[in-house]
């Protein structure tokens, strides 16, 4: 059984951590599975969605020996329960951060853990109504990891993020779209529908919104000047590209555009 399915529905992956008896526990053999579907919808697919099999979308690293958890790595000083984020989890996060098309996340149950990362390195963001978000990392004396302690500050801001990060407290889907964490909301079981109808939206828009997610990233790290010059650039890029060219003509003759994702 794979541990993480990927299917193409037109221009659309849909990929699924596919552990639900562990609710989907990360470990370094579905990183590897997620980060070679997520390469593969880069090839394939003008969008991706994320989510989970059964109850939960990630319930975090999967602490066993037989996992991959950190019980199962040792240095040559001893323990080193962050060696895998260098081999396995930071490439994947950030695969998941220079994806070259959108990425949608539909989070059912929990994100913990390094599941928490994950959820929140969507562009877009769909929580059902029984998701919840934890920064379990303090409840066994770890630090956050898979970028949570970059993405969280700039997402909410510093004072919730210490909360989430110190507090190790569920933060519920409700509570984390007051905060600004996620997009949308909905009952579990219009989760995946909801999800689909963000992801046509992006597989149907112009080459752009891959130009813009890359915008949005970087403008998280660089300073006006740089980020006037990225949009330049980046401007000049999609000026260039098929779809500017359908979307000025689809204007001029009053009719909706048809995007080719070129």
């Amino acid at each position: 059984m794979a541990l993480v399915e990927y299917a193409l529905e037109g221009d659309i992956a849909l990929i699924t951590l596919n552990d639900p008896g562990s609710l989907n526990a990360a470990s370094i053999p579905v990183a590897a599975e997620l980060k070679g579907a997520l390469e593969r919808a880069e090839s394939e697919a003008r969008c991706a969605i994320l989510t989970g099999a059964g109850r939960g979308f990630c319930s975090g690293a999967n602490l066993s020996a037989e996992g991959g958890g950190p019980a199962s790595r040792q240095g040559p000083g001893g323990l080193d329960a962050g060696g895998a984020l260098a081999t396995t989890y930071n490439p994947l996060v950030t695969t998941m951060r220079e994806l070259s098309v959108p990425l949608v996340t539909a989070v059912n149950g929990p994100a913990a853990g390094v599941g928490c990362s994950l959820a929140l390195l969507g562009d877009i963001i769909v929580a059902g109504e029984s998701a919840y978000f934890l920064q379990a990392f303090r409840r066994i004396g770890l630090v956050p990891d898979g970028g949570s302690t970059y993405l969280l500050p700039r997402m909410v801001g510093r004072a919730r993020a210490m909360e989430m990060m110190l507090l190790g407290e569920k933060i519920s889907a409700k509570t984390a779209l007051e905060w600004g964490m996620i997009n949308k909301v909905v009952p579990d079981a219009e989760l995946m529908r909801a999800a689909r109808g963000y992801a046509e939206q992006l597989a149907s828009g112009p080459k752009s919104i891959a130009l813009i997610r890359k915008l949005a990233w970087d403008s998280l790290d660089n300073d006006w000047s740089r980020q006037l010059q990225a949009e330049r650039m980046t401007q000049r890029t999609a000026g260039r590209t098929e779809d500017f060219q359908e979307g000025v003509l689809a204007f001029q003759q009053k009719r909706q555009a048809e995007f080719k994702g070129r």
